[in-house]
């Protein structure tokens, strides 16, 4: 079966879209499928092509995965023009190159968001003869109104949902990363088919055995006495979604208290340097700021923090981030600052501690209540792990997928 996958973000590239999206191509490929990548030169989240790359077209091979790469307009600035100039420069680039570079293909999967994708999506759909399978991964333009980056009753909302129905509609199939987005779409659009394509986790490649001495000495490196303290970790994006404002918040509460934590956030994004001044103007010394990292050396750090973190700035319909499984899956105690399916899978497998977003009273409880408790880090964490396990190993994830394809394609 020939499977092609549509999105705009891939590896080299770090962050959640691209080690989901290459661990289910190379799962696939394994599976004996064909599997094509239609993506962007690589640029995020730096918003500068990364070296080796650039241009207008380059194609390569990633774990026997087939990767065409087309030109994008790279941009870190989170300003309106220049986000719709980064999405609509790879939009139109990927549907020309793709019209005379893709090859017949059976299946095109679309990573959504970017929402305007789907126009690519279906264009090529028809061209090629395939059946067009729309991925959720955030509910848009729901999601955007929520971080103030759409009003309802402005044109471009109005755009964005009829957009979003265009491409349910047209989509033989709809994924979604978590159970409340296709509880969603299925309220709305009844007759679409759907499928959860849950994010997962390699459970291969994470847990507490994976701390390596390279990894140790990077983290002891920015923390003062580490032997000392209780090292609170966030590996990932900074940017608008994550709220990490409020973990300076709660930095300077357990600085002023004198508490033996340190944290240690991982990642570049928009955010970055308006948080790293933040933590100078006020003088925290008790937060490190890394740059980011390759994904491959993301469990090895994971595997050295005492309390992993997992925030959002508000609640966000449907969201379940990505991180929330590594976490688990590292075997170490998770704060979740969410509400909703998220916050449901820690309190279902009692893996951590939830936190409503903005309650940095009850950040501070949740830091302060795992930093004095280490049996209770250690049960949490061990709890986590066999969650990961048995309920969100990618292995079982892609290979429940590929079953689905097969028994509802007839190829």
């Amino acid at each position: 079966m020939r499977l092609t996958i549509l999105t705009q973000y891939y590896p080299p590239e770090i962050g959640a879209p691209q080690r989901r999206l290459s661990d289910l191509a190379r799962r696939l490929v394994e599976a004996g499928y064909e599997v094509t990548v239609l993506t962007a030169m690589p640029n995020y989240p730096t918003g500068k092509i990364h070296a080796g790359y650039g241009g207008i077209f380059k194609r390569e091979q990633i774990d026997g995965v087939n990767v065409i790469r087309t030109f994008i307009y790279p941009t870190q600035k989170a300003s309106l023009l220049h986000r719709l100039t980064n999405y609509f420069s790879f939009v139109l680039s990927s549907a020309l190159i793709g019209t005379f570079r893709l090859p017949r293909t059976d299946l095109l999967l679309v990573e959504s968001p970017p929402l305007f994708l789907g126009f690519t999506g279906y264009w090529l759909s028809r061209i090629k003869r395939a059946r067009l399978i729309f991925n959720v991964s955030d509910l848009w333009p729901e999601s955007a109104v929520r971080l103030d980056m759409l009003t309802e009753d402005s044109r471009a909302y109005k755009l964005a949902a009829w957009l979003e129905k265009f491409c349910y509609e047209k989509s033989w199939l709809i994924t979604g990363q978590s159970k409340s987005i296709l509880a969603d779409i299925a309220a709305r659009f009844p007759a679409c088919a759907t499928f959860h394509l849950s994010n997962g986790v390699d459970v291969q490649n994470f847990g507490a055995d994976q701390r390596m001495a390279q990894a140790e000495a990077s983290i002891n490196a920015g923390v003062p006495d580490r032997s000392e303290k209780t090292v609170i970790m966030y590996a990932g994006l900074h940017g608008l979604a994550q709220g990490l404002a409020q973990v300076l918040d709660a930095a300077a509460d357990l600085q002023a208290r004198d508490a033996a934590c340190h944290f240690v956030l991982i990642g570049a994004g928009p955010e970055k340097q308006d948080l790293v001044n933040d933590a100078q103007t006020r003088g925290l010394t008790n937060i490190t700021f890394l740059d980011p990292r390759p994904a491959s050396e993301i469990p090895a750090l994971l595997a050295c923090a005492d309390i992993l973190l997992v925030p959002l700035k508000m609640y966000i319909p449907g969201a379940v981030p990505s991180k929330l499984y590594e976490a688990m899956a590292s075997e170490k105690p998770v704060i979740l600052v969410a509400q909703g399916e998220a916050a449901d899978i820690v309190h279902q497998h009692e893996s951590g501690i939830v936190v409503e977003p903005g309650d940095i009273a009850g950040l501070v409880r949740a830091i302060t209540s795992l930093h004095e408790d280490e049996n209770l880090r250690a049960q949490m964490g061990q709890k986590g792990r066999a969650a990961a396990e048995t309920h969100y190993n990618r292995a079982a994830i892609a290979s429940s997928f590929a079953a689905y394809l097969e028994a509802h394609t007839g190829l």
